[in-house]
C-alpha cells in the first residue's frame, strides 16, 4: 500500500506521523509482559524533543524488541495500545536470553549473532546488524503511524463479489480517519533479489512488485494467491535475512516499488509485530523461519507415489473408478492412491459427507475392494455447507456457523446454493466437523482433499470466538486443515497423517501436502505453476504438488506427456483434471509408455527421494528447492524458476515446449545424467545448456562428489 507521493511528499489521503526521536528506553523482563524473552522497549516521539514544551500534544509509538530464538529478533511496535483480536500465529519459543545494553546514544539487543541497535535522542534510525556488518534496517521516518482519510480497502485487491464491505471505524481524535495504520521501511542492500510471500505466479524475484498477503481462490494464473505468507527473504556474500511480519490479517508489501531501496509493509490497526532472522545461507534463513512458525511434518512414505483422481465434473461411478485402477495395472502403472473428488457426493449437497449412493451403492465395499489391490484412498471435502445439505439444519441450530452482525447465518450462492461456513473457532464446531470425517475413516477413507478455505468473508461477518474477521480470513485454513490434520492423526497415528491441502498460511507446512490449485492445460500453466511452487518453497514449506496434465480443459498429447515428467518428479504426484479424466490411454499410446516410464522412475529414486525428504524435514528447508538455495554463490542460479533441484543431488528441468526444446542452467561440477548416462565436468563459471528431448527424457542430472 502506498502513502507517499515522491520521494518527499505524502499523498493526500494520509496524515503520516513517524517517529523522529527515541527518548527513553527501558528492560522489561520476560514474565512481565509475556514476550518470548527479556525485552527492550523504547520510546519514540513523532518529533524531535529540544525543549520541554515538545513534551506536550506529540504522539508516541512504543516499541518493544525481543528474541524467541538465536539469530532471531522481534519488534513490536504500538501506537495506542489497542487489542486487535487478531488471531495469534503460534510461535517457537527457544528460551534464549538476549543481551540488552542502554547507553546513552544507543540501544541495542543481541541474540546469537544478529543486533538490534537503536539511536536514543538524535535522529531516529535502527540498525540490523549480523556478525557485525548492518545487513538491514529503519532509516529517519521510515517507520509510521498512518491515519487514513480515504475510506479504501487494504490494497484495493479485493472486486464486489468477494468477501469485504465498506467499514467505517469512526473518528480518530480531531481528524475524520475512516482507518489506521502501521508502516514499516526495512532497506535492502545494492543488487539484491527478494523472495517468498507464499505460493505466488507472477515473477520470482520479487523485486518492484506490489503484494498484498490476502489467500484468494484465484487460480494460478492471477496475481492471487491461495497460500499467503508475509515472509521475505534477501542478501548475497554470506549474509541473508529473512522478514517475518507476525500480522494474520492482511498485510501489504510495496517490495521497492515505493520506496526503491526499501521493502515497506504496513497493516491495519494500531500495532505491527515483525521479525528479522539472520543466517549465513539462504537455506540458514529459511530454517529458522520454518522452525519458528512449527516446523515440518514428514508425510508417509505411500504418499509420495503416483495418485489418480477422477477428475472434477466428470462423469464417474464404482465403474468407472475400478476402470481407470484396472487399466493402470493392466498397463504396469503402479498407482498409490485413488482420490475421489466432489461428486463421491450428491451434487448441490457438498458438503453432506454421504456417499451418492446412486453411483456408489455399495461404498464400504468398494473401499475395500481398493485396500485389497494395495491402493490408499482420498476423498474430497471442503467447509462449506449447502443449504440442500442436511447438515445444514444442525449446523444452523446449533450455531457452527460463520454469521451475520444481525445474528443470521453467513451465506452466498458461490460455488453451492446457500452455502454456509463451518466456524472452526467454536470448539463445538469443530468436533463436529471432525466426527462427520470419522465416520468416512471408519469407513475405510484413508486421507483427505482439504479444498477451498479462501473465500472466507471479511466483513459484516462474527465469528464464535469474537475476532476480528480481517485476521480470522487467512487464519482460517490453519484452523481448517489443523481439524483435518489432528483427527487423522488421532485415527490413523502420527506417521499416517497426510492432506492434500489448496489453502496455507503461515505454519501450514506442519500440515502436507499443499498443491498448487488450478492450472491451465498449457505450456505456460507449468512454468506459472512452477514458479509459485518455487516461491512457496522459499516461505518455508517443505513439499508441494500440482495437477498433472493441467487443470483446464484441452490438455494435447504433448502437455500431458511434458507434465507427466514434471509431475512425477516433485516432491508429491497427482494426476488430476476438471472435465477431462487424466488416464493416460486417452491421450496416447505414447503417454501410456511416458507415464510407466516416469512412475517406475520415482519408485527406483523413493530411497533417494524419501532420504531426502527426511532430511528436510529434520532441517526445516523444502525437498523441490529453487537453484539459489542449493548454490547461493553462483549469481546465474538467482532468477532461475523453470528448473529446480529435488534434494540436495538431483537437478530437474522439466521441458515446457511442443517441440522438446529447452534451455537450463547446470552448476559447476560433476554431473551424470540420470537417464543417459551422459557425465559432464562444468568449470567454476557454470554452463548454460540448450537441448532437444522426445517424450521419454529431459534433463534429470544426478551431482556426483
Amino acid at each position: 500500500m502506498k502513502f507517499t507521493n515522491g520521494y518527499w511528499l505524502n499523498r493526500d489521503e494520509y496524515i503520516v506521523n513517524s517517529p523522529l526521536e527515541a527518548f527513553d528506553a527501558m528492560v522489561v523482563e520476560k514474565d512481565e509482559d509475556s514476550y518470548a524473552s527479556d525485552a527492550l522497549r523504547v520510546y519514540s516521539a513523532y518529533h524531535r524533543i529540544n525543549s520541554r514544551s515538545d513534551m506536550l500534544d506529540v504522539g508516541a509509538t512504543t516499541m518493544t524488541v525481543f528474541s524467541p530464538a538465536e539469530d532471531v529478533i522481534g519488534v513490536e511496535l504500538k501506537h495506542f495500545d489497542r487489542d486487535d483480536k487478531n488471531p495469534l500465529y503460534e510461535l517457537q519459543n527457544n528460551n534464549v536470553t538476549p543481551a540488552i545494553e542502554i547507553a546513552e546514544s544507543v540501544a541495542t539487543l543481541t541474540s546469537g549473532d544478529l543486533q538490534l541497535a537503536v539511536s536514543m535522542h538524535d535522529k531516529f534510525n535502527i540498525d540490523f546488524n549480523y556478525k557485525g556488518k548492518r545487513i538491514t534496517g529503519s532509516e529517519y521516518k521510515a517507520q509510521a503511524s498512518i491515519d487514513d482519510l480515504s475510506g479504501k480497502q487494504l490494497g484495493q485487491v479485493m472486486h464486489a463479489n468477494t468477501v469485504t464491505g465498506a467499514q467505517n471505524l469512526g473518528p480518530q481524535g480531531s481528524v475524520a480517519a475512516t482507518d489506521h495504520f502501521m508502516c514499516e521501511q526495512l532497506s535492502l542492500l545494492p543488487g539484491t533479489n527478494v523472495y517468498g510471500f507464499g505460493e505466488r505466479f507472477g515473477a520470482f524475484v520479487k523485486n518492484g512488485q506490489s503484494i498484498d498477503t490476502i489467500n484468494m481462490d484465484g487460480g494460478t494464473g492471477s496475481e492471487q494467491s491461495y497460500k499467503s505468507i508475509p515472509f521475505y527473504m534477501t542478501g548475497k556474500a554470506g549474509v541473508y535475512y529473512g522478514v517475518f511480519v507476525n500480522e494474520s490479517q492482511p498485510t501489504s508489501f510495496e517490495v521497492g516499488s515505493e520506496v526503491v531501496d526499501r521493502v515497506s509493509f504496513s497493516t491495519r490497526g494500531e500495532s505491527l509485530e515483525y521479525y528479522v532472522i539472520a543466517g549465513d545461507s539462504p537455506k540458514a534463513v529459511i530454517s529458522k523461519y520454518n522452525k519458528l512458525t512449527g516446523g515440518s511434518v514428514l508425510p508417509p512414505e505411500w504418499t509420495f507415489g503416483l495418485w489418480l483422481s477422477t477428475s472434477f465434473t466428470t462423469d464417474y461411478s464404482e465403474e468407472t473408478v475400478m476402470s481407470f485402477i484396472d487399466g493402470m495395472f493392466e498397463r504396469d502403472i503402479p498407482v498409490s492412491v485413488f482420490h475421489f473428488d466432489c461428486f463421491w457426493m450428491k451434487g448441490f449437497e457438498w458438503s453432506n459427507m454421504e456417499w451418492d449412493k446412486e453411483q456408489f451403492p455399495d461404498p464400504v465395499g468398494l473401499l475395500q475392494r481398493l485396500h485389497d489391490k494395495g491402493l490408499k484412498v482420498c476423498v474430497w471435502i471442503n467447509p462449506y455447507i449447502s443449504q440442500k445439505s442436511p447438515l445444514f439444519k444442525i449446523g444452523k441450530e446449533k450455531g457452527y456457523f460463520i454469521k451475520h452482525t444481525d445474528g443470521s447465518v453467513w451465506q452466498w450462492d458461490l460455488w453451492q446454493p446457500g452455502n454456509a461456513v463451518v466456524d472452526f473457532t467454536n470448539p463445538e464446531a469443530r468436533a463436529w466437523y471432525q466426527g462427520l470425517l470419522k465416520n468416512l475413516l471408519d469407513m475405510g477413507v484413508d486421507c483427505f482433499k482439504t479444498d477451498f478455505g479462501e473465500r472466507i468473508p471479511m466483513h459484516d461477518a462474527v465469528f464464535f470466538n469474537g475476532g476480528n474477521p480481517e485476521g480470522e480470513h487467512n487464519y482460517y485454513t490453519h484452523r481448517y486443515n489443523e481439524a483435518v490434520f489432528e483427527l487423522l492423526q488421532q485415527e490413523k497415528g502420527e506417521e499416517e497423517a497426510v492432506v492434500f491441502a489448496r489453502s496455507g498460511t503461515v505454519g501450514g507446512q506442519q500440515y502436507p501436502v499443499h498443491w498448487g490449485g488450478d492450472n491451465l492445460s498449457q505450456f505456460h500453466s507449468m512454468a506459472d505453476s512452477l514458479r509459485g511452487g518455487l516461491s512457496l518453497m522459499s516461505s518455508g514449506y517443505t513439499f508441494w504438488s500440482h495437477d498433472i496434465g493441467g487443470f483446464e480443459e484441452n490438455a494435447s498429447p504433448s502437455i500431458y506427456k511434458r507434465w507427466t515428467q514434471f509431475g512425477l518428479l516433485s516432491s508429491h504426484s497427482r494426476y488430476h483434471g476438471n472435465i477431462e479424466y487424466r488416464v493416460p490411454w486417452l491421450f496416447d499410446e505414447e503417454a501410456v509408455d511416458v507415464t510407466r516410464k516416469f512412475t517406475q522412475l520415482k519408485l527406483d529414486m523413493m530411497p533417494y527421494i524419501y532420504g531426502q525428504a527426511k532430511e528436510s524435514v529434520e532441517a526445516g528447508i523444502p525437498l523441490m528447492r529453487p537453484m539459489y538455495l542449493e548454490f547461493p554463490e553462483d549469481q546465474n542460479t538467482a532468477t532461475l524458476d523453470r528448473q529446480y533441484m529435488l534434494g540436495s543431488d538431483v537437478l530437474v528441468a522439466p521441458v515446457m515446449t511442443e517441440e522438446g526444446d529447452v534451455d537450463y542452467y547446470l552448476p559447476a561440477g560433476k554431473w551424470e545424467h540420470i537417464l543417459d548416462g551422459r557425465v559432464v565436468e562444468v568449470t567454476e563459471n557454470g554452463r548454460w545448456m540448450t537441448e532437444n528431448y522426445d517424450f521419454m527424457s529431459l534433463p534429470l542430472w544426478r551431482k556426483i562428489g
